[in-house]
């Protein structure tokens, strides 16, 4: 044969199963390319350079490179090189080994029913137990504390308390380079004076000895000493929206009556304190700000002759600092401001001081017609979603994740919380779960069209149904390579996932669509699809390796700021391998039992009739 013609029908022979895995491997990042919020932004450039790249990819297949074969092969022949006779009697064993364990498999094929259920319960058991975040946490190299004292704290004592925090963080972490310390800091929220926080830089990962979160234990450890106000310890999340961080838990309770909130709020942080789960929980609606509250005796004002209103104006005259007009005094202009000397104002006693003339004249105590009350207030009341609102927040104990924290949280509502309560995620908590969300959307949908487009290509509901078999085996392999290496499902492993369903349906494009060639060349069922399996063993072996291996260093964590991309590396690896052992076995068997038979259709044979023609011609 001619090298035009061997590359021609070369080309003709596999160009059906490279549009097939290439359309595939590209629809998968459809969904990727258009999810919506910050998981689409994160990916978008990603999913289209992948699908781009494959597509071009595949036209360069079908198109260069034959031509290419054609104009750099020698025109003396095609010849076998040193390297070729030295491997291929090993590759040759390898088929034969091959064909005789599947033909030994085909003999007891059910089997692949039960690998199948197998499998779908690994994906069952091991995923509702496996750990789950919105990202794993990077060493950045920083991380921050974040301090409160009791309401009514003087900026003096707030200060000292900052710097006594500030020097023992200095003390404690020689990895530093920068610490700085902010008291009452007015652009993170209400600059309150009893506020404030420490941000600390340290030297790269490659200086120091201990990692960011060892750090960060050893901080919170400690805390507990300076137990004049609540100070915790907080590592960046590695992906956030919200630019101002925040602790990784974040679970609002809402109601229309603010009085229920006040009621339910601190059983919800007694449970929350004492979870195994959480530590450091707090609540941003505190009620802790003094209050004085005046209650009018209104038939003893009325009958001494005094209205509400001259008592407010007494009031506001005596303490509000209200000013009253202004005056000039060589040339400069001064304001009147009406006021009580401090010294008569600092104890709530002091109103007994104040005097109010009634309509005949005469003063009249303010003790004699109004009582006090001293208590405590929101100094913010919240609002989320337009309802009053209260946020739990908290850090994570040792070893748990953002999807523990959120589910501890869950379960201390439902026991406390009735139905007219409301709940929500703020923060990080927010994005883990619309991730969560956007990613199982993309991989339903990158499942669904996939199957449509083999359906049209193989003209067939049956063939494309074989072929999605391969999912369950590649998501399952996924999801033992993290349990082994104690990597958690987060949106860097639930998009490699989304990536295994057109890596892996490859293998199954391949055994189907030349079995189908074989039936209607006339071979029985289970006859043509062992040959088909075992005349595709070496592209299958060959394009699996060569996608784990190209998803290695990423599994191995090779180069900076590379622990967040480690889990996608493990399921592109895992899924693959895994894949690849039992797709060799289990497609077979299922085409076996679910094919039908296969015969040439009418545009083949009207193909044929003509070809014959015009060679007879």
């Amino acid at each position: 044969m001619s090298k035009w013609k061997a590359a021609k029908e070369g080309s003709k022979e596999i160009y059906f199963a490279v549009i097939s895995t290439s359309i595939t491997l590209a629809v998968v990042f459809l969904p990727i390319i258009f999810l919506q919020g910050f998981v689409g932004r994160l990916f978008r450039e990603f999913g289209i350079v992948v699908a781009g790249a494959v597509l071009i990819s595949a036209l360069v297949s079908l198109t260069l490179t034959p031509v290419l074969n054609v104009k750099m092969s020698s025109s003396k022949g095609h010849s076998h090189s040193w390297f070729y006779k030295k491997t291929e009697p090993f590759f040759r064993g390898m088929e034969n080994g091959y064909r005789r364990m599947l033909q030994g498999f085909m003999k007891i094929r059910w089997v692949a029913w039960v690998i199948l259920k197998a499998c779908f319960w690994i994906i069952y058991l091991i995923g509702k137990d496996m750990p789950s975040e919105l990202a794993p946490m990077e060493d950045r190299s920083q991380f921050r504390l974040s301090v409160t004292t009791p309401e009514g704290t003087s900026y003096d004592y707030m200060d000292d308390y900052m710097a006594r925090l500030t020097q023992f963080v200095m003390d404690s972490v020689p990895e530093k380079q920068i610490a700085i310390s902010i008291t009452a800091p007015g652009f993170t929220g209400s600059g309150a004076v009893n506020t404030g926080f420490i941000r600390v830089v340290m030297k790269d990962p490659k200086e120091r000895t201990r990692s960011q979160s060892d750090i960060v234990k050893m901080i919170n450890k400690n805390l507990p000493r300076f137990n004049e106000g609540r100070a915790f310890s907080v590592e960046e999340q590695t992906i956030s929206v919200n630019r101002r961080g925040g602790q990784p838990v974040q679970f609002v309770i809402q109601n229309v009556d603010f009085e229920k909130i006040k009621a339910v709020l601190p059983k919800i942080l007694e449970q929350a304190q004492n979870s195994k789960v959480l530590q450091g929980v707090d609540a941003d609606l505190k009620f802790n700000k003094p209050e004085l509250r005046i209650l009018i005796d209104r038939a003893k004002a009325s009958a001494l002759g005094i209205t509400a209103q001259d008592i407010s104006e007494s009031l506001q005259l005596a303490l509000s600092n209200r000013r009253l007009g202004f005056f000039t005094k060589e040339g400069k202009q001064y304001q009147v401001m009406a006021q009580v000397s401090r010294n008569e104002r600092d104890d709530p006693a002091d109103l007994k001081s104040i005097f109010i003339r009634n309509k005949n004249g005469q003063l009249i105590s303010l003790d004699n017609i109004v009582t006090m009350v001293e208590e405590s207030s929101p100094p913010v009341i919240y609002h989320y979603n337009r309802y009053k609102s209260a946020t739990i927040s908290g850090n994570l104990a040792p070893g748990k994740t953002v999807g523990d924290g959120i589910k501890e949280m869950q379960e201390i509502s439902k026991k406390v919380l009735d139905e007219t309560f409301s709940t929500a995620l703020s923060g990080t908590s927010r994005d883990f779960a619309e991730s969560g969300s956007n990613t199982m959307f993309a991989f339903i949908l990158a499942l669904a069209l996939i199957f449509l487009i083999l359906a049209a290509q193989f003209e067939s509901f049956i063939d494309p149904f074989i072929i999605m078999f391969t999912v369950p085996l590649a998501i399952a392999g996924a999801l033992i390579s993290l349990a082994i290496f104690g990597q958690t499902l987060n949106i860097f492993s639930q998009i490699g996932m989304i990536m295994l369903i057109g890596l892996v349906t490859k293998n199954g494009i391949l055994i189907v669509e030349f079995a189908n060639q074989k039936q209607i060349a006339g071979d029985k069922k289970i006859k043509a699809v062992t040959d088909a399996a075992v005349s595709r063993f070496r592209p299958i072996l060959m394009t699996s390796l060569a996608m784990a291996l190209g998803a290695l260093p990423l599994a191995l964590s090779l180069g900076d700021a590379s622990t967040s991309r480690v889990p996608l590396g493990i399921v592109i690896v895992g899924g693959v391998m895994f894949a690849l052992i039992l797709t060799l076995f289990v497609i077979p068997a299922i085409y076996s039992f679910l094919s039908s038979k296969k015969k040439k259709s009418e545009l083949d044979n009207i193909e044929e009739e003509t070809t014959a023609k015009n060679i007879i011609d």
